[in-house]
């Protein structure tokens, strides 16, 4: 029996490159996959990687922001699997707007740009749990939110979406002890803290287009023990772990999968 055979999770921004990695891993440990995001084409691109494998999978394309479009996503759920047992909110990232540029004047911050990149990164995970944890009440669920870095350590330039990522840190902790007093050991929370991987979000920021490190890429590569970045598929392991019964008495807590980078003194 697979780890997490029969088990429905949810997994939003799954067309991503750290979600569509976690859709992956669901389906290979016997999940019945839901890829939520925002794209039609690059969903059903998933789906279809998935089926052939083997897999089980569902598309829906919804925006974690708008409460109707995920309502409407749990009804076809529900409809399709009649229950939900787990929740990864992958969704989030930074925005260009939020960004300060070396040569930018720390008090002229793109004020809507900074709020944007928060609540994308806060809102988006709190949003899709509230509408589909409540379908867990019943039966139980985990839910696994995606950290980084950034609450732990300053980096420079993305204001926004480190306090959107500490922010979830906070959020983690607290669900994890209100639901915990409310419904025992029925529904957890955790989060998993990834250290640096190139997305698509990031890649222009760490890499030139001959595929060479830009200064900042070459920083962090150097603040980072293992000396190289990380691969998607390397955070799978927490991944499965967290969703699955083997940590059933695991709650609140973050697993940090960064290659030392956040332990990493300098010398």
């Amino acid at each position: 029996m697979k780890i997490l055979e029969n088990k429905v999770i949810i997994v939003t921004g799954g067309t991503g490159v750290l979600g569509g990695s976690f859709v992956t891993a669901i389906a290979a440990a016997g999940g019945k996959v839901v890829i939520i995001g925002r794209n039609k084409e690059r969903l059903e691109e998933k789906k279809k990687e998935v089926i052939e494998k083997g897999g089980e999978a569902l598309a829906i394309a919804a925006d974690v922001m708008k409460e109707e479009e995920l309502l409407a996503a749990k009804e076809t759920i529900l409809s399709t699997y009649g229950k939900i047992d787990g929740l990864v909110n992958a969704a989030g990232g930074n925005v260009p707007e939020a960004l300060l540029k070396p040569q930018d004047d720390i008090f002229e911050m793109n004020i809507p740009g900074l709020k944007k990149a928060l609540e994308l990164n806060l809102w988006g995970s709190i949003v899709p749990t509230q509408i589909f944890g409540k379908a867990m009440k019943e039966e139980g669920g985990t839910i696994v939110n995606i950290s980084s870095v950034s609450s732990k350590t300053i980096l420079t330039r993305v204001l926004g979406y480190g306090m959107g990522k500490a922010a979830i840190d906070n959020y983690t902790q607290w669900f994890a002890v209100e639901a915990a007093q409310r419904f025992g050991d029925k529904i957890r929370m955790n989060s998993i803290t990834p250290g640096f991987f190139l997305t698509e979000q990031n890649r222009k920021m760490l890499t030139n287009e001959d595929g060479s490190l830009t200064e900042r890429g070459n920083k962090i590569i150097a603040a980072t023990p293992y000396g190289r970045f990380g691969k998607p598929e390397e955070l799978n392991g927490a991944l499965i772990w967290l969703l699955s019964d083997e940590s059933r008495f695991v709650s609140g807590t973050t697993v940090t999968v960064d290659g030392a980078f956040t332990v990493f003194g300098g010398v």
